[in-house]
């Protein structure tokens, strides 16, 4: 029997590679490759000497860049809080398509999805980390709680932490998708018409045991140094919780910021410049109804020179990816 083929459509494609690439001749990075959809059509987009480097941690992506034969382009299994690694002003531009790909929720054997059954793993990189069963099976009920709570939104988060922890003393910890996904359907109350009541409880899981926020937070931290002056940095999210802190961080580097301690001193010069925020068209989201909660937001670096002393955000207490 053939091996199922999961596909991927990229969301918000040419808006995306259109805002990106002013340079044909530049030096870019996909930050987060997938299936190589965006990736494809940046090569179309640059001249011989332009470069494209692509980013991504799940192994199946990297089998799908090898694919890919052309001299202008390089692909590295790593994650893209590796970003600040690269030479300093050496981009034209930075994509970051943030969120799951569709062939990692398609495929139940990776465990991101509720809606078939699998191992309870949800790892971007199956080789580095716990998976999310290691990790509900030795949690605190605090722990999940909070998770569930900060990274899910979840108003119900307690009673579900409280039923997962029940479970674990009573039947034993989970280890499949389905059994996850029936628990906390059976301790949220209400829920949105036509949302699953598990999807908040799955994304909070997968955002935690990715340590997708602290990635995202490393990544727009290290643009500030890879990007060089007019280069641009293009974050499509797909959920709140990524585009505060993508629109945060824009809005806190489009401005210049006065000094407490010397008010009256000349403030730094703002380091981007916001450029625009766009969401797919109603083509798009009936075609693809993956698409309806994205939102594209483009800044442009200035000249002015990056800061000295970045802003490291440390990891939560008890992240489990690397």
């Amino acid at each position: 029997m053939p091996e199922p083929t999961w596909t991927h459509t990229s969301v918000l494609l040419n808006e995306a590679v259109d805002a990106l690439v002013t340079d044909p001749r530049g030096a870019y990075v996909d930050a987060t490759f997938g299936r190589g959809g965006h990736a494809r059509l940046i090569l179309q987009r640059l001249a011989p000497e332009g470069r494209l480097l692509a980013l991504d941690r799940d192994p199946a992506a990297a089998q799908a860049a090898a694919q890919i034969s052309d001299a202008r382009f390089s692909f590295r299994q790593a994650p893209f809080s590796t970003l600040a690694s690269l030479p300093p002003a050496s981009l034209s531009g930075l994509l970051l398509d943030l969120g799951v790909s569709s062939p990692q929720i398609d495929d139940p054997a990776r465990g991101f999805s509720f809606r078939a059954d699998g191992p309870l793993d949800m790892r971007m990189d199956p080789a580095r980390g716990i998976s999310a069963a290691d990790w509900l099976a030795t949690a605190s009920e605090q722990q999940i709680a909070e998770v569930i709570r900060d990274d899910g939104e979840e108003r119900f988060a307690r009673a579900i932490a409280k039923a997962l922890v029940a479970h674990r003393r009573g039947r034993g910890p989970l280890t499949r998708t389905r059994e996850l996904a029936e628990l906390v359907a059976g301790a949220v109350k209400t829920r949105e018409p036509g949302q699953h009541p598990a999807t908040r409880t799955f994304q909070a899981i997968r955002i935690f045991i990715n340590a997708e926020l602290e990635e995202l937070d490393a990544a727009l931290q290290g643009s500030l140094t890879v990007l060089a002056p007019a280069a641009r940095l293009a974050v499509i999210s797909f959920h709140s919780l990524e585009d505060r802190r993508v629109k945060r961080f824009i809005t806190a580097h489009a401005r210049a910021v006065v000094g407490r301690r010397a008010p009256f001193a000349e403030p730094p010069p703002a380091l981007l410049r916001a450029v625009a925020r766009i969401k797919p068209g109603d083509a798009e989201v009936a075609a693809n109804p993956r698409a309806r909660s994205a939102i594209l937001r483009v800044a442009e670096r200035t000249g002015a020179a990056a800061p000295q002393n970045q802003d490291k955000r440390a990891p939560r207490a008890g992240a489990r990816a690397s």
